[in-house]
């Protein structure tokens, strides 16, 4: 799945950013799921008092609220965007909000001083309500969600790529970087997203009905030798060849 993210402050225009690309990616027949980062303390994915809200107070630790009209899976708790990408499926992701995110960014501002403080090397574009006044900022072209939304489509379809696995720096970092590193790098063309170790250096693959669990290069290490050390004792077992083991709870 592609990721990205659309920030900038209160008002800059994030949300008309998100909605205009999602229907024009969705016009070309790509699947676009979303992300809403909400700061506010007010904000609640559940109505205090309610049936829903009830389990939740009775120590559910994940309940699926199903309507007429749709549904939502509520958590007790905030999730990480390592937590929620595997929940995800979609050809495209993008994320409203989320600036510190190891993903490639459309910043949106409604003045440059706010560019200046927002944009960094995972920047591909700029937006939102300063494209009315400005049409580049350094390098960098300022797209308007009404005028310009085709192009700005056709620019996230050819710079957005498969989203970095969110490893913990001290688990990982075996291609010489943080994910967001990494992530700043392959935007401004430094380096390719098969640099990725986890993706291109898969030793152990790990599935658990039927998703794929990325495992940090660490941990792979740990589980080989440890499921190689007890293979060695067992006769007549040939360890040179792939080792397949399925576990039924």
């Amino acid at each position: 799945m592609k990721a990205l993210a659309v920030i900038g402050y209160h008002h800059t225009g994030k949300t008309s950013v998100v909605t205009a690309l999602v229907e024009a990616l969705t016009a070309r027949g790509l699947r676009v799921a979303t992300i809403k980062d909400i700061h506010s303390e007010k904000f609640r994915a559940d109505t205090e008092g309610k049936n829903s809200a009830l389990h939740i107070a009775a120590g559910s630790v994940q309940t699926f609220a199903r309507g007429l009209f749709d549904s939502a899976m509520i958590y007790p708790k905030p999730l990480s965007l390592e937590e929620i990408l595997p929940k995800m499926d979609a050809d495209f992701l993008i994320v409203e909000g989320m600036k510190d995110s190891a993903l490639p960014k459309i910043v949106c501002a409604a003045q440059t001083a706010e560019l200046d403080e927002l944009v960094d090397d995972s920047t591909i574009a700029c937006a939102g309500v300063i494209s009315d006044t400005i049409s580049s900022y350094h390098s960098l072209r300022v797209y308007s969600a009404r005028r310009d939304i085709g192009e700005l489509a056709s620019l996230v379809s050819d710079k957005v790529f498969e989203v970095l696995p969110m490893a913990d720096p001290e688990c990982c970092s075996r291609c010489g970087s943080t994910c967001k590193q990494l992530a700043m790098d392959i935007v401004q063309g430094r380096r390719r997203r098969d640099e990725c170790v986890m993706d291109s250096e898969h030793t152990i693959t790990l599935e658990v009905g039927g998703r794929q669990i990325a495992i940090v290069p660490f941990v792979q290490d740990i589980l080989k030798d440890t499921i190689l050390a007890v293979l060695k004792n067992l006769k007549d077992t040939d360890i040179s060849k792939d080792i397949h083991i399925h576990i039924r709870p």
